[in-house]
C-alpha cells in the first residue's frame, strides 16, 4: 500500500516518557494495514539487544543497527513505505536531509528521540527534525522525586547529578538516569542567567 504523500512524525521527550513504546505502537498499526516497514537504530544503543528497538516496558521490534544516517538510504528496500528511526538524536547531522528525502519520495518517516540531553540542552538533530516535521508529539514522564510531570533526564554518577562538563553521550537506563521535573532537575557547573531576588 503506497501513501499519497510522505511525511515526517517526531516523537520526543525525556527518558522514561514512552517514546520507543509510541514508535512501536505506530509501527504495529502500520503492520496491521499491511504496509512495508523498516526500523533503524544507532548501533551504539545496545542496552537491550543489538538488532531490535526495545521500550523500558519490554516491548520490542526488529531493527537494523546503523552507524550513520546514510546507511538508511543504503539499506532501504524499494517496497518500503514506512521508515521508523529510534534514538535519532545519536545519528549524525545528515539524518535531517535523509529524512526529508525519504518523505519527499512518499515515505512516512517516524523518528523518536530525546529532545534534551542530560544538561537540558537541545539534543543533536532533534530541533531541526521537529522544525521540518508535519507532526510532533512531545511526551512527558513522571518525576521520581515529587510525582509531577517530568520533562528532563537527570543523569546520575554515583547517585549524584552529573556535572555539566561530563560527556554528552552516555548510553544507559534506570541505573544512570531518572526522569525529573524542572524543579528537581540540576546540573552542577551549568552556566546560566540568574534573576536577582
Amino acid at each position: 500500500m503506497r501513501h499519497h504523500s510522505g511525511h515526517i512524525e517526531v516523537i520526543c521527550g525525556s527518558m522514561f516518557s514512552g517514546k520507543t513504546e509510541e514508535l512501536i505502537r505506530r509501527v504495529r498499526r502500520a503492520e496491521y494495514a499491511r504496509q512495508n516497514i523498516q526500523i533503524f537504530k544507532p548501533d551504539i544503543d545496545t542496552r537491550y539487544a543489538a538488532k531490535s528497538v526495545a521500550s523500558h516496558s519490554g516491548q520490542t521490534a526488529t531493527a537494523h543497527p546503523i552507524k550513520q544516517a546514510a546507511d538508511i538510504v543504503r539499506l532501504l528496500k524499494p517496497e518500503t513505505t514506512v521508515v521508523a528511526i529510534d534514538e535519532v538524536q545519536f545519528l549524525d547531522k545528515e539524518i535531517v536531509p535523509v529524512v526529508e528525502t525519504l518523505a519527499n519520495k512518499g515515505i512516512r518517516v517516524i523518528c523518536a528521540g530525546l529532545d534534551l540531553d542530560f544538561r537540558a540542552e537541545p539534543f543533536g538533530s532533534i530541533p531541526a527534525l521537529m522544525s521540518i516535521a508535519e507532526e510532533v508529539t512531545k511526551l512527558r514522564a513522571i518525576c521520581v522525586i515529587c510525582g509531577d510531570v517530568a520533562c528532563r533526564s537527570q543523569r546520575l554518577v554515583n547517585g549524584q547529578p552529573a556535572r555539566y562538563d561530563d560527556p554528552v553521550i552516555m548510553i544507559g537506563a534506570q541505573e544512570a538516569y531518572e526522569a525529573r521535573c524542572r524543579q528537581h532537575f540540576s546540573v552542577p557547573g551549568k552556566p546560566g542567567f540568574r534573576l536577582e531576588p
